[in-house]
C-alpha cells in the first residue's frame, strides 16, 4: 500500500522543485535510524502476511461479474467492526494469533488488504493459526458487504479495462490524472496519494505509461493481431494519439494506465530479523528464490479481456508505474536528466546487501546506477559499502508525490522523505530499517508471489516460505548467484506454463563454503537446540571442516561453476545427478522441521502445505493460471479468438468463488487443488 500521508499534494511541476531537498533529508533520515539502531540485535521473528482482494458485485441477469467501487464504505464498516470487537478481545484476553485482523485500503477502489491483527510469532504453533486467520479475514469482509459482493483473491481481473461496463457503478474511461483510454479515474482510491501517483507518473515520464503483452495465438487469433478496442474515433487528450502511433505494438495487448498494474492483488509476507545483519542475509537468501515463487504462484492469464501469453502479473505492474523519462530510458543522448536506469522503480531486486562471507562481490554482476553523492554521504557517515551501494542506488529516484505540509521536518525524528522514495521502489525484495518511535526492529518483505484463489493456497505458499527463512537460519544456507542469472530467472518465470516449460540457474551447492559442505552431515542429521531457528545462524560444520576465511576463499570455485539450470520440480523436490546432490528446497524444509521434533498433528498440517507445493512444483497439479486458461479455452462461449467474454468472465469468477468456499475441490478445480487438503 505503500506511505499514506495526510496533506497538500503537490503537482510534479511543482514536486521537481523538491526532489534534491526530499533525497538528501531522506538519507539523513536513514543516517538517524541506522545510527540509533544498527548495533540492535536479539529481537524476535515476528512476521505476518498482506492479502488483496477484489470485491466484486454480480450482475446475475446480464451474466457479468462487476468491479465494485465501494471500498470506502466497506472499509468503514470494517473499522467500526473491528473497534467494537478489539475491546471484546481485550476484556477476554484472546491469543495474539487469533486477534482480529485488520484491513487496509488499496490503489483500485475495488481492492481491499488484510493482515493479521498482531504479527506472527516464531513458534510453530502460530503456523496453524494462518489459514485459519486468513478465512476469518475473508469471511468479515463478505459480511460487511453487499449480497451481491464477494471478495475474490484474483491476481488480475481478466476484462479490467474492456468496452463498456466493468465496474459498479459505471463509470466512463476519462479522468485527468491517468488520462487512460480504457480505466475511468473514479477507479482509483480517492486518497490524495494515489490520484497524485498516477498523474505525476505521467506528468513525468512525459507520456503515458504503455504496457504491452503479447497475446495468446489461438485457433482463431486474427495474425497479425491488431487490437480492435483501442479507440479510433476518440482523442480527449493528446496521448490518446500514442497508442495509434507506435506504443500500441502488434500481437499485443495494450495497456496505458497505472491501474492496470497497480489493481492487480498479491501475496507478501514480512519478517523481523534477529538483527541489522541477520535481516541483510535474509534479504539477498531470499532474492533468488523470488523468480521461483513468483512461476509457482503464477496466477494472471488474462487482461483486458483478452488471454495474454504470460502467466503473470510482473511487468505489467513494472510498466504501469515506469516514470521514466526518454532519457533515462536510453531513447534520446541525457541532457535534462541525470541517469540511463535500466529498469522501472517496480522489479526485481538489483543488490544483494550482506557482508557475510559466502558474499562475493561476484555476485552483483549487473550494471547498478549510483548517486554517487548520496554514496559519499553514507560513506563518510560510516554505512559500509553494500549498503552504501543500496541506499545510493535506491535514491536514484525521485520522489512522486510530495506533500506541502510535509516538505520540512525534523530528521531525528521523522522517516516520510526517507520513506517517500523507499516505498516507491518497489522491487521483489524490500530491506526495511526500524520506524522512528516504534519497537519494530529491521524487517525484510518478500514481494513476487501472486495471491491465490483458495487461503488454503495462501497459507500454503506463506507457511513454506516461514519454514524456508527458519531453514536457511537454522543451517546456514546459501543460495547466492549472480543477480544477472536472478533476473533471467524472473523473465523465464512469466512464461506461459513456467513451471513445466523452463529452466532456472540455481546454485549446486547451497552450505555455505565448499570446503566444509562436503564434510558437514546432511541438515536432518544435526541436532542443535531448538531455540536455534530463532537466534544467529548455526551451521552443520564440524570442528574439522571449519577453515580460515583465506584457506576458504582460495578453494572456492569459479562463480559460474557455482550454478546449474534445474526445473521448478527439480528446484522443490531435489535433484540428484548430473554431479548434483540437491536436496530441494520442500527437503531443506522439512529437515528442519525434523530438526525441530514437531508433533504428528503438527507436522501433518504443515505436511500438506509442502505437498501442495510439491505436487505444483512437479506439475501434478496448475498453476492458478493454467487452471483459468483450461477454463476460458473450455467455455462453451469461447471462440478460439483469445476473447474472454463478459459471459466468460462471469462463469470463472463464480465458479472461482465456489472454489474459494470449497464447493469445488473436488470437481472443476480437482486439476489445481487435487487431493491434497484432504491428505
Amino acid at each position: 500500500m505503500g506511505l499514506l500521508s495526510l496533506g497538500t499534494p503537490l503537482p510534479w511541476s511543482e514536486v521537481r522543485k523538491h526532489t534534491d531537498h526530499v533525497r538528501e533529508h531522506g538519507i539523513q533520515q536513514f543516517l538517524h535510524i541506522w545510527r540509533n539502531h544498527k548495533d540492535r540485535c536479539g529481537d524476535a521473528l515476528l512476521w505476518g502476511d498482506e492479502v488483496e482482494y477484489m470485491v466484486v458485485s454480480y450482475d446475475d441477469q446480464g451474466k457479468r461479474a462487476l468491479l465494485s467501487l465501494r471500498q470506502a464504505e466497506i472499509l468503514k464498516a470494517l473499522e467500526e467492526h473491528e473497534t467494537a470487537q478489539r475491546a471484546v478481545e481485550d476484556a477476554q484476553k484472546v491469543k495474539p494469533c487469533q486477534r482480529m485482523p485488520t484491513f487496509h485500503p488499496e490503489y483500485g477502489r475495488y481492492m481491499l488488504e488484510a493482515t493479521p491483527g498482531v504479527p506472527y510469532t516464531g513458534a510453530l504453533e502460530d503456523l496453524l493459526y494462518v489459514e485459519s486467520n486468513m478465512r476469518r479475514r475473508r469471511a468479515i469482509a463478505k459480511e460487511h458487504m453487499a449480497p451481491s459482493e464477494y471478495p475474490v483473491t484474483l491476481a488480475s481481473y481478466p476484462v479490467l479495462g474492456v468496452p463498456g461496463q466493468f465496474t459498479e457503478p459505471f463509470y466512463p474511461p476519462t479522468g485527468a490524472a491517468s488520462r487512460s483510454l480504457f480505466l475511468p479515474d473514479e477507479l482509483i482510491n480517492p486518497h490524495a496519494r494515489f490520484p497524485t501517483l498516477t498523474g505525476n507518473i505521467r506528468s513525468r515520464r512525459q507520456s503515458k505509461v504503455a504496457i504491452n503483452v503479447p497475446i495468446f495465438v489461438d485457433e482463431r487469433t486474427p495474425r497479425p493481431f491488431h487490437d480492435p478496442t483501442i479507440p479510433r474515433d476518440r482523442a480527449l487528450y493528446p496521448e490518446d494519439a500514442n497508442a495509434r502511433d507506435g506504443a500500441a505494438l502488434d500481437d499485443h495487448i495494450y495497456m496505458d494506465s497505472m491501474g492496470f498494474g497497480m489493481g492487480c492483488c498479491c501475496l507478501q509476507i514480512t519478517f523481523q530479523a534477529a538483527g541489522i545483519d541477520e535481516a541483510r542475509r535474509l534479504y539477498d537468501q531470499l532474492t533468488p528464490l523470488s523468480p521461483i515463487f513468483l512461476a509457482l504462484t503464477a496466477a494472471s492469464p488474462a487482461f483486458r479481456g483478452y488471454l495474454a501469453d504470460v502467466d503473470c502479473r510482473w511487468d505489467v505492474i513494472a510498466g504501469s508505474v515506469d516514470d521514466r523519462t526518454a532519457e533515462e530510458r536510453g531513447l534520446k543522448p541525457l541532457e535534462h536528466d541525470r541517469f540511463v536506469i535500466r529498469k522501472s522503480r517496480y522489479d526485481s531486486t538489483d543488490l544483494y546487501l550482506s557482508q557475510a562471507p559466502e558474499m562475493r562481490d561476484e555476485y552483483n554482476d549487473t550494471e547498478v546506477v549510483k548517486d554517487p553523492a548520496i554514496r559519499q554521504t553514507l560513506v563518510d557517515a560510516g554505512v559500509d559499502g553494500r549498503l552504501a551501494d543500496h541506499y545510493a542506488h535506491l535514491f536514484i529516484r525521485d520522489p512522486i508525490v510530495v506533500f506541502s505540509e510535509l516538505i520540512d521536518q525534523d530528521d531525528a525524528t521523522s522517516s516520510d522523505h526517507f520513506e517517500n522514495i523507499q516505498s516507491t521502489n518497489w522491487q521483489t525484495m524490500r530491506f526495511k530499517p526500524p520506524p522512528p518511535g516504534t519497537d519494530i526492529g529491521w524487517r525484510v518483505e518478500f514481494r513476487p508471489m501472486e495471491i491465490q484463489m483458495t487461503d488454503f493456497e495462501n497459507a500454503a505458499f506463506a507457511v513454506f516460505i516461514v519454514l524456508l527463512t527458519r531453514a536457511i537460519v537454522s543451517f546456514g544456507l546459501n543460495f547466492y548467484i549472480p543477480i544477472s542469472r536472478v533476473e533471467a530467472n524472473m523473465a523465464a518465470a512469466q512464461r506461459r506454463d513456467a513451471v513445466g516449460t523452463q529452466q532456472f540457474y540455481f546454485r549446486k551447492d547451497v552450505f555455505s563454503h565448499a570446503a566444509w559442505a562436503a564434510a558437514a552431515p546432511p541438515p536432518a542429521a544435526a541436532a542443535p537446540s531448538p531455540d536455534a531457528a530463532s537466534s544467529a545462524p548455526s551451521t552443520p560444520r564440524s570442528a574439522s571442516s571449519v577453515a580460515s576465511d583465506e584457506s576458504l576463499s582460495s578453494l572456492e570455485p569459479a562463480v559460474e561453476d557455482e550454478y546449474a539450470l534445474f526445473s521448478i520440480g527439480e528446484l522443490i523436490n531435489g535433484k540428484h545427478d548430473a554431479g548434483i546432490d540437491f536436496p530441494g528446497l520442500a527437503g531443506l524444509v522439512e529437515a528442519y522441521l525434523d530438526r525441530m521434533n514437531v508433533d504428528i498433528a503438527t507436522r501433518c498440517q504443515l505436511g500438506k502445505y509442502i505437498q501442495l507445493i510439491r505436487r505444483r512444483a512437479s506439475g501434478e497439479l496448475d498453476t492458478a493460471a493454467a487452471w483459468i486458461r483450461k477454463f476460458v479455452r473450455a467455455h462453451p462461449a469461447y471462440k478460439f479468438d483469445s476473447v474472454v467474454s463478459n459471459e466468460i468472465n462471469y462463469d470463472l469468477v463464480k465458479m472461482v468463488e465456489n472454489i474459494t468456499e470449497d464447493r469445488e475441490w473436488d470437481g472443476a478445480a480437482a486439476s489445481m487443488l487435487g487431493g491434497v487438503k484432504d491428505l
